[in-house]
C-alpha cells in the first residue's frame, strides 16, 4: 500500500522545524518509526535549502512524502530552479555551511534533483531495510558524517 502526503509551507524560518515534526510523525503513523529520525532530519536539510536557495518572498515551498513497498521519499520542490545543489565542503570546522548535502547523501540510500518548468524538487530516499538508513539502525553514528558534531537539526549550508 502507498502512502502519500504533500503540504506547502510559507518560506519562514519556522516552517522547517514545522515540516521536520510533521514528517516525523507521517513515519510512525505509517509504520516505520526506525525511520523517524533520519526522514526529520533529511526534511530539515531539505526545507532549509528551500528556503536558502529556493525561496521567493511570496511563494510556498512544498513538502512530499511518499511510503512505497520499500522506499520512504522525501520531496521538497522550491519555485527557483537555476541553482541545482551540489555538496560542497565546510571551509572550517566552526563553519555553519558546507554539510548539509552531505548529511543528505549519508542518511539517504539515493538522493538527486529533478528539473520542473518552474522551480525544481530535491528529493531522498531511505529504504526500508534498516542497512540503509542511519543514524540508529543501521549502526552508523552521525561522526561519521562530518560536521555533524555540531548543533543538529538547522541546515547549515549556504549553496546548492
Amino acid at each position: 500500500m502507498e502512502r502519500h502526503d504533500v503540504r506547502n509551507y510559507p518560506p519562514r524560518q519556522d516552517s522547517v522545524p514545522t515540516a521536520r515534526r510533521h514528517t516525523a510523525w507521517l513515519a510512525v503513523a505509517w509504520g516505520q518509526p526506525e525511520l523517524a529520525a533520519d526522514a526529520a532530519l533529511l526534511t530539515s536539510e531539505l526545507a532549509t535549502n528551500a528556503l536558502l536557495h529556493g525561496s521567493v518572498w511570496d511563494r510556498y515551498f512544498r513538502v512530499e512524502v511518499r511510503l512505497t513497498g520499500a522506499v520512504l521519499r522525501i520531496e521538497v520542490t522550491d519555485p527557483k530552479g537555476e541553482r541545482r545543489p551540489e555538496p560542497r565542503a565546510a571551509l572550517a570546522d566552526h563553519d555553519q555551511f558546507g554539510r548539509g548535502l552531505h548529511i543528505v547523501k549519508a542518511l539517504s540510500a539515493h538522493w538527486g534533483c529533478t528539473d520542473l518548468v518552474v522551480g525544481k524538487t530535491v528529493w531522498a530516499e531511505c529504504a526500508l531495510e534498516a542497512s540503509e538508513c542511519i543514524p540508529g539502525s543501521a549502526g552508523r553514528d552521525l561522526e561519521d558524517i562530518p560536521g555533524s558534531n555540531d548543533s543538529p537539526g538547522v541546515e547549515r549550508q549556504r549553496g546548492p
